[in-house]
Formats: structure tokens, C-alpha cells, sequence
């Protein structure tokens, strides 16, 4: 099956050239197509791009959505599989994009994300080891009661889809998504009977390191999309926050990690009360 990689940027130039060169390291797939789309920036992303001949289109920032700009390009390929990267994830592996296509070529499922890791030793270290397991699971409308909120989980920093799948359920329903556009998919194709596999195998290196300012605006942006998606409610959204706030605690307690210790309060306060404010007044 042919794959067309899609990659959103944004001041990109100290990630793009290596993410380039990772992807097309790529072993025993057929990439059709990288398309960058490349929100004006301040930086040298652009000179970056030509010097490698990349296929890239440039938007004004007002233009960018994390949901639109993805679906712009997806509604317009003709590749049989879409992969959604984000620009700063590090590919370490040649067999990434095998593992994350291979159960839709085999039919097993018709979306599939990867495992992603922290590259530092911080708080995210434990988020993404409760949020990324090191077993694979699928997820489907037969097991949504087990697997509750988990059964929505998806990340488009790696991500892959069949595209005739994303357009025959609309993709994002030309939604102008801020955020949790990746859970917004999931749901679609999960209430609509397909399967979702977490591929643990397919793995990635990625870490975000928020300022609190910038954590209560993720998470405001959150509460909001859960208000207006109050559907998820049902599947434990506030039962998942405090799984993973608890397992947080637990494992730095374990690790003796005096940084992640020190954040922790900070941290999760912040999470929790600008959850609960997107909620009420986003």
C-alpha cells in the first residue's frame, strides 16, 4: 500500500532536515509522498525545506488548525495510507512507519498510533508510560466497555489511517479543532465499527516541556473540547485524569526522582483546575 506522510510546521528548522532523513530511512515501505505544510514562521524552517527538495505549501497563521490543515491534505490524496506526524518527534528506528502501516496492510485494523517516549527525565517521563505501554491492544466497538476512555486514545504526533476510511466518515467534519482533534477522530471511527491498534512496536521519541502558563492553556483547551464533546464523559474522563496523576506520583516516589517530586504539585494543579475551568467556562 502506497503512504503519504503529513507534517504540519511551524519555526521548524532545528527538527525538519533530521525528520526528513528519518522518514526517508524508512525500510520495506512504499512512501508515496512527504507533504509538509508550513505555517509562517520567523525562522530559516523554509531555506530549510528548499534545500531539500521537500514538497511543502505555506499558510498564514491564522490559517492553521491541527484538524483542518490535516484534512485539507488528506481529502486530496490519493495514497492509500495516511501517516500524521508531529514536527518535533525523534524516528530513531528504520521499521517506525513498517509497524505503524503493517496492521492496516494485514487488515488487522484501520488506524493505528505509536508508542511514544520521553526523551528526558521529567514529569512526561511517567505520563507517556501510562499513556504508552509497551504491549500492543486494538480497540473496538466490542471491547469499549473495558477499555472506557482508553478506547479513544490516538496521537496524531504518529499516527496512520486508510484513507478512504478518513473520507468516508469526514474526516473532522470541517471542525476547527484547537486541540484533542487526534480523540475526535477516534471516536468517529470507533462508534462507526472500526478498530483502532496501539502499535507498541512502532516507537518514537517525544517530550513537550510546558511552562505551567502554557500546561493551563493545553488543559483549558481541553476541558473546553470535553464540554463541547460532553459524549466522553460516560467513558471516565475525570477517573482517567486521576489514574494517571496517581500512577504519576507513584513512579517518581519509586525512582527517588527529586525533579519530577518537586513539579508534581505544580503540575497536576494546574492540570486539574484549568480542566475544570475549560469545562465551566470555555
Amino acid at each position: 500500500m502506497t503512504i503519504e506522510v503529513i507534517c504540519p510546521l511551524y519555526n521548524a528548522e532545528k527538527y525538519v532536515a533530521n525528520l526528513d532523513k528519518a522518514i526517508k530511512k524508512q525500510k520495506e515501505v512504499d512512501i508515496k509522498k512527504i507533504t509538509y505544510v508550513l505555517t509562517k514562521s520567523t525562522d530559516n524552517t523554509e531555506e530549510i525545506l528548499k534545500e531539500i527538495s521537500a514538497n511543502y505549501s505555506i499558510i498564514e497563521k491564522s490559517e492553521f488548525s491541527h484538524s483542518l490543515t490535516r484534512e485539507k491534505i488528506a481529502m486530496e490524496s490519493n495514497s492509500d495510507i495516511l501517516v500524521s506526524i508531529a514536527q518535533d518527534i525523534d524516528i530513531r528506528a528504520e521499521n517506525w512507519l513498517f509497524e505503524l502501516v503493517k496492521p492496516i496492510v494485514e487488515n488487522e485494523a484501520e488506524a493505528c498510533f505509536s508508542r511514544q517516549i520521553a526523551k528526558f527525565e521529567d514529569i512526561e517521563k511517567y505520563i507517556r508510560e501510562k499513556n504508552y505501554p509497551d504491549k500492543s491492544y486494538i480497540a473496538s466497538k466490542e471491547n469499549i466497555e473495558k477499555l472506557k476512555l482508553k478506547a479513544f486514545f490516538f496521537s496524531n504526533a504518529s499516527s496512520s489511517i486508510k484513507t478512504d476510511v478518513f473520507k468516508k466518515i469526514r474526516g473532522y467534519d470541517g471542525k476547527r479543532l484547537p486541540i484533542n482533534e487526534d480523540m475526535y477522530l477516534a471516536y468517529k471511527l470507533i462508534e462507526k465499527g472500526y478498530r483502532i491498534k496501539y502499535c507498541a512496536e512502532s516507537v518514537i521519541y517525544h517530550s513537550h516541556k510546558f511552562t505551567l502558563k502554557k500546561l493551563y492553556k493545553r488543559y483549558y483547551d481541553t476541558g473546553k473540547f470535553l464540554k463541547e464533546n460532553s459524549y466522553l464523559d460516560k467513558y471516565g474522563t475525570n477517573k482517567s485524569g486521576a489514574e494517571l496523576a496517581f500512577y504519576t506520583l507513584k513512579r517518581a516516589i519509586k525512582d527517588r526522582n527529586g525533579k519530577v517530586l518537586l513539579q508534581y504539585f505544580p503540575n497536576m494543579i494546574t492540570r486539574f483546575v484549568a480542566l475544570k475551568l475549560g469545562k465551566l467556562f470555555g
